[in-house]
């Protein structure tokens, strides 16, 4: 009974924001923006993605919003329980799944909610993007996605340890690859004792979903817009 009141209340996204604005000025975070995110209609974000930590940095200058996970996640302490009041859409990477997974992902954009997703499918050490998962924008085929807008945002690291970034050791810092080998309470460590992070996050131009005849193109350009704010 309490968690059906949990995630039919009005608060349903203040407890995890406040913990995430907490969680960002514990572990110094710093978050300058470039370009706004879409405040007035449902959108889908589509994101690169370098830590586990970019999901506080996220909720800090997003909108109401419910991220799409992998299915671990959900055991994590703490990161875990706050996913799931947001909503979380977990899924599994496994192809078998993949039919259960796009009805959760288009239930929540049944609903009206705006949702965001790490296109590549894993963290980077932020330095590169990985190709888009054209099958993870399988939700802007859903007979509720017609209008829906999607807004490309490049997250850039540009200071580590109280210095501009130079390379993936120092990357590292903060990222958390699939290639490092290190668990991630260790990692979390060994990023609280540093000096923090500054983060710039990019807003790109909107995007109308029925403009693209498939969702291959549509991650194409998706992921085209992520890369060049990288390099800006």
């Amino acid at each position: 009974m309490l968690m059906y009141f949990i995630h039919k209340g009005a608060w349903l996204h203040f407890l995890p924001k406040i913990y995430h604005k907490l969680s960002c000025a514990v572990f110094q975070i710093t978050i300058s923006t470039k370009g706004q995110p879409i405040r007035d209609r449902q959108v889908l974000f589509i994101s690169n993605h370098i830590s586990y930590l970019d999901i506080p940095a996220l909720s800090t200058v997003l909108p109401r919003i419910h991220f799409v996970a992998k299915r671990d996640v959900q055991d994590w302490p703490v990161w875990g329980f706050l996913a799931k009041l947001q909503q979380t859409v977990f899924i599994s990477r496994n192809r078998h799944d993949a039919h259960k997974e796009s009805a959760g992902l288009e239930s929540v954009i049944a609903s009206g909610k705006n949702l965001t997703i790490f296109a590549e499918g894993t963290s980077t050490d932020g330095g590169s993007v990985e190709p888009f998962k054209s099958s993870l924008f399988s939700v802007v085929q859903g007979p509720h996605a017609k209008e829906l807008t999607i807004q490309p945002i490049t997250i850039r690291i540009t200071g580590l340890d109280g210095k501009p970034h130079t390379g993936a050791d120092r990357r590292n810092l903060y990222a958390w690859p699939r290639e490092l080998d290190m668990d991630l309470m260790p990692h979390l460590w060994r990023f609280a004792k540093s000096k923090g992070v500054e983060l710039q996050v990019v807003f790109h131009d909107p995007i109308r979903a029925d403009a693209f005849s498939d969702r291959k193109t549509l991650a194409k350009a998706c992921y085209d817009a992520v890369c060049n704010g990288l390099k800006s």
